[in-house]
């Protein structure tokens, strides 16, 4: 078996916040030779970023790609839409949970798995703001419970 190491480029932290993260998928993206070399440089950003399923196509749309500095006149529009690549059961079953009322595809990371860049893309449900506060909460409770407990084991 051939162990991949994932170098990850960018996480989508603002999207564990404001959503509920049902299922992830992870999903190949085309990308062209400038894209690759400012990924790999880690130059992108995920905020406002979705995926949207068109034709039996998934599509990445609003995920910011710096363009590459050592680039020339060929280098690519940052914001440009890019296709990801997913075998059509994986978009025929995304494509119908999405269609459910309050669920949306959301890319959570990007990062290198092997030489291929690959999109962890969640199906999300929006979080109401009493929600958000529950999970800070939670999250400060536990941190708190974690302390007590490493100060009482010392």
């Amino acid at each position: 078996m051939v162990k991949f190491c994932m170098d990850i480029v960018t996480q989508n932290k603002k999207a564990f916040h404001d959503y509920a993260i049902d299922e992830t998928v992870e999903a190949g993206i085309m990308l062209t030779g400038t894209e690759v070399k400012s990924l790999r440089s880690g130059k992108a950003n995920l905020k406002d970023s979705y995926v949207l399923i068109k034709n039996l196509e998934a599509f990445l749309l609003n995920c910011h790609i710096s363009p590459y500095t050592h680039g020339n006149i060929a280098n690519h529009d940052p914001v440009r839409t890019r296709k990801l690549l997913l075998h059509s059961r994986e978009i025929m079953k995304l494509q119908a949970k999405t269609a459910q009322k309050g669920y949306s595809l959301i890319p959570l990371k990007i990062y290198f798995k092997g030489s291929h860049a690959k999109v962890e893309v969640g199906l999300a449900r929006g979080k109401k703001q009493y929600e958000k506060r529950e999970t800070i909460k939670k999250k400060e409770s536990d941190r708190e419970i974690e302390r007590a407990m490493k100060s009482r084991n010392k």
